[in-house]
């Protein structure tokens, strides 16, 4: 019998290349910022870490079942035979198109894991086997579906999807980033688990009626929206959508102060290190459009509801805040900006 086809770093990294605008068009923008092999180390976790997302989004799989891919995942991490045979062995994980794809192509981005330099590849194992331990407690605790109960398992389960990921960036920043040294190190990662979790409860909050419908999953805590009258089952009750509205208010103020600590990140991250602030910024400020919008809204507690900025706000958003880089003043100014109304400034033709 032959042996199963190892993909060459060239094919794994092109696939790679091609796959990611599929899966995350935010954070697609934001790679392309990170050169040589930070910008492979962070573009190849991220994709790790989807497939994860993806099986633990699959709404009609048992617990069991995920459970047993989630250790197949880990042990491919490590051992190229393992990433050949989870690509077969994850043949009934449905979900999205494109990370269906990226889950059945997984030998190809261990691929690139494993052409990473030793302590690089440590990290990014290390923080994703941490995710992936989060995610198997959660899907053990709510084999029916998850349903967040407490604002402090809430932070725990964002902590596990999230927060590891603040954690990992920052100790590629700190390996890879010579203007990063130990004093810049110790102070950003006073702050990295809440870049991360201020970025996953905007997505949260902006896919609640998506979550609930498509991957029964529920994450706005039920002791929260039992203290406005509803519940997990009315929580998309157009009867229920005063008291849901107040009960999801609550955790926008949360993402608010988040996100403000999370720019604090960024602002500790050194003005030299121009591309890893490049990467930090656009999915920060597309955070705080969509936040802005989602205090006014209520689509997303409608079914088949969802918030989502418009593309204009989304190019001039990439342009001004990209110009705005190097300066935490200007980045400021800008966030105060956004927080008030959408940004899309008015073309100068326009105005003459």
């Amino acid at each position: 019998m032959s042996e199963p086809h190892q993909p060459s770093l060239v094919e794994a990294d092109r696939w790679a290349r091609g796959i990611l605008p599929s899966v995350s068009r935010t954070f697609a923008l934001s790679i392309r910022f990170l050169p040589g092999t930070l910008g492979r180390a962070v573009g190849t976790a991220y994709l790790l870490c989807r497939i994860a997302d993806t099986i633990e989004d699959d709404g009609a799989m048992s617990a069991a079942r995920k459970s047993d891919l989630f250790d197949a995942f880990c042990r491919a991490l490590d051992d190229a035979a393992a990433a050949d045979a989870f690509s077969a062995l994850a043949q009934d994980v449905a979900g999205d198109r494109a990370h269906v794809e990226l889950l059945r192509n997984t030998n190809q981005v261990c691929a690139l894991l494993r052409s990473l330099p030793a302590q690089t590849r440590a990290h990014v194992v290390h923080w994703v086997v941490e995710m992936v331990t989060g995610m198997q407690k959660f899907v053990a605790l709510y084999p029916n579906g998850i349903r967040i109960q407490t604002l402090a398992e809430y932070r725990e389960y964002c902590y596990y999807v999230a927060g590891t990921v603040g954690c990992m960036l920052t100790e590629l920043w700190h390996e890879h980033e010579s203007t990063i040294g130990d004093a810049e190190y110790k102070a950003l990662w006073e702050r990295c688990q809440k870049f991360g979790e201020a970025l996953q409860t905007v997505n949260i909050l902006k896919d609640i009626a998506w979550d609930a419908e498509h991957e029964n999953a529920i994450y706005i805590p039920a002791r929260a929206l039992a203290e406005h009258g509803s519940g997990h089952n009315t929580l998309l009750d157009a009867a229920h959508m005063e008291g849901n509205k107040a009960a999801v208010a609550s955790f926008i103020e949360l993402a608010w102060t988040d996100l403000d600590e999370a720019l604090e990140y960024l602002f500790l991250v050194p003005r030299r290190a121009v591309a890893i602030r490049a990467f930090c910024v656009l999915p920060l400020l597309y955070a705080y459009a969509t936040l802005r919008d989602l205090s006014a809204s209520r689509s997303m507690l409608r079914a088949g509801g969802s918030v989502k900025i418009s593309r204009s706000e989304v190019r001039s958003l990439l342009v001004f805040g990209l110009a705005a880089v190097g300066s935490n003043t200007l980045l400021r100014r800008l966030v105060s900006r956004v927080k008030r109304r959408p940004f899309t400034p008015i073309p100068a033709a326009a105005r003459t």
